[in-house]
């Protein structure tokens, strides 16, 4: 029985294609890191834009009513969900609830001193 002996490569030659899977997964962690940023950075800007559009939607209600708010909210890229307005001593107190996507924010104004 004749026994062939198998040589390997050595050195070098041994060691090719290594680096290729390592390279692979890094830059499938980048990407997957670069789109949870994204996710990320989107969810921020629509949750600063729904509280702004809840302010001057707050803001408009005061004076406007629902109908102020509503067209407010809607200016600034958002849907009005709830108003509310309670009279006070000196004036009024309104809440507001508005909605950007996903994100929902409240504000609250007063006309009071």
């Amino acid at each position: 029985m004749v026994q062939q002996q198998v040589q390997r490569p050595s050195g070098r030659q041994a060691d090719r294609g290594q680096a290729l899977g390592l390279v692979v997964m890094s830059i499938a962690l980048i990407g997957m890191v670069v789109v949870g940023l994204a996710s990320m950075a989107s969810r921020l800007t629509q949750r600063s834009q729904a509280q702004n559009a809840a302010d001057a939607a707050a803001l408009a209600g005061v004076t406007g009513g629902s109908p102020a708010a509503s067209t407010a909210a809607g200016r600034n890229g958002a849907t009005l969900v709830s108003f509310s307005d309670v009279q006070g001593g000196q004036g009024v107190v309104v809440t507001v609830e508005v909605v950007v996507g996903d994100e929902h924010a409240i504000a609250r104004a007063s006309s009071e001193p």
